[in-house]
């Protein structure tokens, strides 16, 4: 059956969606829950929650889903454990190096692969499922023919996200808010994408700002394709939300009805002023997916109000509960018990009497056993034997099914044990003594010249789609024994993309291409098929040293740091394989699947379009990537040539110059000056976060 999975963000809340039918609840404690604005729990009321959810079937996951810091996973595992001790049954993690500090620690509870960490591909779910993942939460911008492929031969348990606000790109690819101090990928999101932005010339005014999300009437669908659970997304949002949301869904799903108008208008009027979309579901991406969400109405406050009394003085009965009876003359009456879990009680009550009107039958005792209103459970049978002519008085069997209740909840509040072990770091690796490579990678092939291949860089990366068949400065550069030449894949690989890319890689292999740069778990393999060496890009997000040892142990050659540490956080991090350092170019802000550009001019303009203007004034790039995406791209470009004494410090094997809307020339230029052999300097440029970091 498919698992509704509501959001908890606070005790209340787990009584929201609980009674409001919610198979499994998410939350999280303390600040390691990636999701702004969230209470989040204390671990006294963790308890209480997750027995209060154990009694009555409602599974319950812990969320880890944040990027963590070195000095942070100490803490992180230690929490893992505290959850195991307490009864959680998952945890959801994004980052690789997480991943390995609470399989260390809690060896037998079940992860889940957060959403961040961008599987959208059923080669993802295979290495999630291969890390020891028990299921993958997939992209949220995957059609229905997508996910269909995905489930019908995933390993794992697939996850998808149908109801709640969503943001345009794609998650564990948005570094809008990071540039701010506060990263989406840490749960601090800023929300810059609900913000006004100018495309000139066109009359788009919020251009990043997409409807909410809303799948509840493919629930029966999603079911029929193997989607294992749905997500409803909301943890920051008041109870009441989870309560009338999670209502809706559960009684769609649960009771196998379509959404009526009123459902779907009381969703819409509550929790989305502008509608909702299904755009990517459906495969219909368009400028009608945008919409800007509006403040609540002072009116919505009666439907809010119903929804909370609703919760607090109701009890949603799903554990079903079994009765059998033996009344016979002369002997105490003997009642058994029994739920879903095999939890059973036993009681004896008194000698029935002669009956001297009524006599006691089977079918009475059946009516009067299926009366467990006010308790979690549901009757689904009564058996046994009744003799004849015998009575006992109701309030009896009342007080009898009271108590045998009361003796099965108790059970129910059992926590199984599991192993325990300790976090411990890997060893400490220092990084590369040797003097600094110099990478570059472009977005264009009209971007490299012979002057550039007669400097020598070190290695260069090229995107796949790029690659052209025959090209003298590629000759050269091929040729120089000074120079890898690397294949750069697409960050986003949809399933029916990967016959086209892999021909593109068998052609580069061809040429004498022997590594390939990947931005996605999902890539690796798929690359390494091609017997090509893998390379790590920014997208993978390494943030911490355990990352980085994940990331060596799925066998990739290096990997580029995340733009999001400071310097001092990288000099800090061990160092099991090379790792690379962007020190030039506009950073890439987000990447979408819809088009941002003919969502702004109604047609596919790239190559004319100047870009989104902040409220600022500042112009933002927009740059095509691989099956008609955009990459949004920073104002100003990162510019650390006149810090190469703080980058020779951190161990780092490589600097990477980004080019992305800068022409031949100036790319040249760019790398002259990291080479020494110019003064070249970008205006208004900046540092980006490497002298402050993230929060």
């Amino acid at each position: 059956m498919l698992e509704i999975l509501s959001p908890a963000g606070s005790p209340e809340g787990v009584i929201a969606a609980v009674q409001n039918g919610a198979d499994a609840v998410y939350l999280g404690v303390g600040g390691f829950a990636a999701q702004t604005g969230a209470r989040n729990f204390d671990w006294d009321e963790t308890g209480r929650s997750l027995e209060y959810c154990r009694v009555r079937g409602v599974k319950t996951y812990l969320m880890l889903n944040t990027l963590a810091y070195d000095d942070e996973l100490v803490q992180l595992a230690e929490q893992a454990k505290e959850a195991c001790r307490l009864g959680i049954d998952a945890i959801i993690v994004h980052d690789l190096g997480v991943m390995m500090a609470v399989r260390q620690a809690a060896p037998q509870v079940s992860l889940h692969a957060g959403m961040h960490l961008g599987v959208h591909n059923l080669e993802g779910v295979k290495m999630a499922a291969a890390m020891g993942f028990k299921r993958a939460v997939i992209a949220k911008e995957l059609s229905r023919k997508k996910i269909a492929y995905i489930c019908k031969y995933s390993p794992i348990e697939v996850e998808i996200f149908v109801h709640g606000e969503q943001c345009i790109a794609y998650c564990g690819q948005c570094y809008m808010s990071s540039l701010s101090g506060k990263s989406d990928n840490r749960g601090l999101c800023t929300k810059p994408c609900r913000l006004s932005y100018n495309a000139v010339g066109h009359s788009m005014q919020y251009p990043l700002s997409i409807k909410d999300n809303c799948l509840i009437q493919y629930l029966d669908d999603l079911s029929g394709l193997g989607v294992a659970a749905v997500n409803i997304e909301g943890i920051a949002k008041r109870p009441e939300y989870s309560a009338m949301v999670t209502g809706s869904y559960s009684k769609v799903a649960h009771k196998n009805r379509f959404p009526s108008q009123d459902d779907l208008r009381a969703l819409q009027t509550m929790f989305s002023k502008q509608g909702f979309t299904d755009g990517y579901y459906t495969d219909i991406l368009d400028a009608e997916m945008l919409g800007m969400r509006e403040e609540e109405k002072k009116a919505d406050a009666v439907m809010l109000s119903t929804a909370r009394k609703n919760y607090l003085n109701g009890e949603y009965q799903r554990v079903p509960v079994r009765f059998l009876v033996a009344v016979a003359k002369d002997k105490r009456v003997k009642i058994a018990a029994g739920d879903d879990r095999r939890n059973s009680a036993l009681l004896y009550g008194p000698v029935p009497e002669p009956a001297f009107h009524k006599e006691l039958t089977l079918t009475a005792l059946q009516t009067q056993f299926h009366k467990t209103s006010g308790t979690p459970f549901i009757c689904v049978g009564v058996k046994g034997t009744v003799e004849p002519d015998l009575i006992l008085p109701l309030a009896v069997w009342e007080d009898i099914r009271r108590k045998l209740l009361a003796d099965i909840v108790e059970q129910r509040k059992a926590i199984s044990q599991r192993a325990e072990g300790e976090y411990a770091p890997t060893e400490h690796v220092e990084g590369s003594e040797e003097p600094l490579m110099l990478s570059i990678s472009v977005a264009r092939i009209e971007q490299l010249s012979m002057e550039m291949a007669n400097l020598d860089p070190d290695i260069v990366y090229i995107p796949v789609t790029e690659i052209p068949d025959d090209s003298p400065i590629l000759k050269a550069m091929l040729e120089n024994a000074n120079t890898n030449v690397s294949a750069a894949l697409p960050q986003v690989i949809h399933d029916n993309e990967r016959k086209n890319l892999s021909e593109m890689l068998h052609k580069a292999k061809s040429m004498g291409i022997t590594d390939v740069l990947v931005g996605n778990i999902g890539h690796i393999q798929f690359a390494r098929s091609h017997g090509m060496n893998v390379r790590g890009d920014f997208s993978l997000n390494a943030f911490n040293s355990q990352t980085l040892e994940a990331l060596r142990i799925l066998g990739l050659v290096s990997v580029a740091l995340s733009f999001e540490l400071s310097l001092e956080k990288m000099r800090e991090l061990s160092k099991p394989i090379d790792t690379e350092l962007i020190a030039y170019g506009r950073l890439p802000l987000m990447l979408t699947q819809t088009c941002i550009v003919k969502n702004c001019t109604g047609a596919c303009t790239c190559e004319s379009f100047s870009g989104l203007v902040d409220e600022q004034g500042s112009v933002l790039p927009v740059l095509p990537e691989f099956g008609c995406r955009n990459t949004l791209l920073s104002a100003k470009k990162l510019f650390m040539a006149d810090k190469r004494r703080d980058l020779a410090a951190l161990g780092v094997r490589a600097l990477r110059l980004m080019f992305t809307t800068e022409n031949a020339n100036e790319c040249l230029a760019v790398m002259q000056r990291f080479m020494g052999l110019s003064d070249h300097t970008p205006s208004g440029y900046m540092r980006g976060l490497y002298y402050r970091g993230v929060v």
